[in-house]
């Protein structure tokens, strides 16, 4: 059942050997594997950690948009996230710190807060998504150049 307003997307993986799959997305390939404790061999990232992956890029996408359009001269941005699972299954994050390093000239701290907030609070999906489940913390720093 679809709504009309609804986008689709789609995602599929094809076995390769043992626990490594071979993805595909919007004509992209990425490999995919399993930890070695349950048979993978190094030849991907694990599912899991796709996930912050998408939260890293969902929100530095937002905020460097927000933080042109508020035209902060802004010359490096690096979002790193580092997620905490639990240990009983299924495994889902309990918790996720943000950390954005931002570069450039007289950036404003203000216009960074804000371009943050209005990411985690209301534009990035990844972040609402897994924020259902987990603690979400931020930080920022900024770096003159």
């Amino acid at each position: 059942m679809s709504n009309e307003n609804q986008k689709v997307e789609d995602a599929a993986v094809r076995l390769v050997e043992g626990m490594h799959f071979a993805g595909e997305i919007d004509g992209f390939s990425i490999d995919l594997d399993a930890e070695e404790s349950a048979g993978g061999r190094g030849k991907g990232t694990q599912p899991m950690r796709l996930l912050l992956l998408g939260m890293a890029g969902c929100t530095a996408m937002d905020v460097i948009s927000i933080l042109r359009k508020k035209r902060q001269q802004i010359s490096a941005l690096e979002v790193e996230v580092r997620g905490d699972r639990r240990e009983e299954h299924p495994r889902t994050y309990e918790r996720a710190e943000i950390l954005y390093r931002v570069r450039g000239e007289g950036v404003d701290p203000k216009a960074v807060e804000r371009a943050i907030e209005l990411s985690e609070s209301r534009y990035c999906p990844a972040i609402a998504t897994i924020g259902k489940s987990a603690q979400i913390t931020s930080r920022y720093e900024i770096e003159e150049g």
